[in-house]
């Protein structure tokens, strides 16, 4: 199968990059499978299994797509997506407008992703799991982490500092943001027992994760999949965290506790021990690899080319309450 991955941004990303690492994990894992990979990205710094197409930032997106592939999967929804004359598929990776009707052939990356905008198809997020090494579950625990960007305030990094240093002598280790924070309005976070590492990724994030009793997200909005959750779940780490979004479908009784209130949290971390490091990596080991993700999306591929739509409706997001950020007890 010739297909044709879309996504704005550069790839490969070595940090940060999210939505590019999974992207970049699909093309690898087609590309095993014996398909033929293309990407249309704005940027690459090189490919060894993909056949790599810069944007022309002066010609339509839609208009530099040609009729030779069998598929084309975008990452986000393009303009003029109706002149294209080949079988597509859209991943939606965040949160919708609500004024913003999708396309039939949109996939989410979780089930209360897609049923939040009133739609059945997703797929589940996966990493290439031999890129994060063999985790030493044996090691010790010296403190807790957040994970994510920080200076989103709906990912609640404040939460996680305040619920962490309720607990008599404990660390958090902040992952994807700094004590200063000018981007996003003055803040500055003073807590000697919250250390601060700015955008990690690589060895040293992975390093982190080596030694980290747990971690700390107490997001405050719909989170839709979130790659934190299972790349600390791969560590071995149990995820303490709000009941929001994807969590519940990606964290049970096994993998951690979810709870809306800091007291509650603070109160579960102290039994971080009770949570089996091998349990909670074999979990994401089996559950969340780019094959498991790669097969999904190919299953899905086959539907669109034979002439169907993955959703019964056109989805659109559903309305919630007004306020940007959901419940959070201190």
């Amino acid at each position: 199968m010739k297909i044709l991955l879309v996504n704005n941004g550069t790839l490969p990303v070595y940090s940060y990059g999210g939505t590019e690492r999974v992207v970049w994990y699909l093309g690898k894992t087609l590309a095993k499978l014996g398909h033929d990979v293309n990407f249309l990205v704005d940027k690459s710094l090189g490919c060894e299994f993909a056949t790599i197409i810069e944007r022309n930032p002066e010609v339509d997106l839609i208009d530099q797509i040609t009729d030779d592939f069998d598929i084309v999967h975008f990452h986000y929804l393009p303009k003029n997506i109706g002149k294209l004359r080949v079988p597509y598929i859209i991943t939606q990776h965040g949160n919708s407008s609500v004024d913003t009707p999708l396309d039939k052939n949109t996939v989410f990356v979780s089930k209360n992703h897609a049923k939040r905008h009133r739609a059945e198809a997703f797929v589940y997020n996966g990493l290439d799991w031999n890129d994060y090494g063999n985790p030493q579950l044996e090691n010790k625990r010296l403190y807790f982490h957040f994970l994510g960007k920080a200076a989103w305030r709906v990912k609640n990094v404040k939460g996680a500092i305040d619920t962490t240093l309720k607990l008599k002598g404990e660390k958090l280790h902040v992952l994807g943001g700094n004590r200063l924070n000018i981007n996003m309005g003055f803040r500055f976070t003073w807590q000697p027992r919250a250390k601060f590492f700015g955008m990690v990724g690589g060895k040293d994030k992975l390093t982190q994760l080596q030694h980290s009793k747990g971690l700390v997200f107490p997001v405050r909005w719909h989170e839709p999949f979130g790659l934190a959750i299972i790349e600390s779940l791969y560590f071995g780490t149990p995820v303490f965290g709000t009941p929001y979004g994807s969590l519940p479908e990606l964290v049970n009784e096994n993998f951690g506790f979810l709870s809306n209130s800091s007291t509650n949290l603070s109160e579960a971390m102290k039994h971080y021990q009770d949570y089996n490091p091998k349990i909670c990596h074999d979990y994401a080991a089996s559950h969340f690899s780019a094959e498991c993700m790669t097969n999904a999306y190919l299953e899905f591929y086959e539907k669109v080319i034979q002439g169907d739509s993955l959703n019964s409706n056109i989805p659109q997001k559903i309305a919630e309450k007004k306020s940007k950020f959901l419940d959070w007890l201190s």
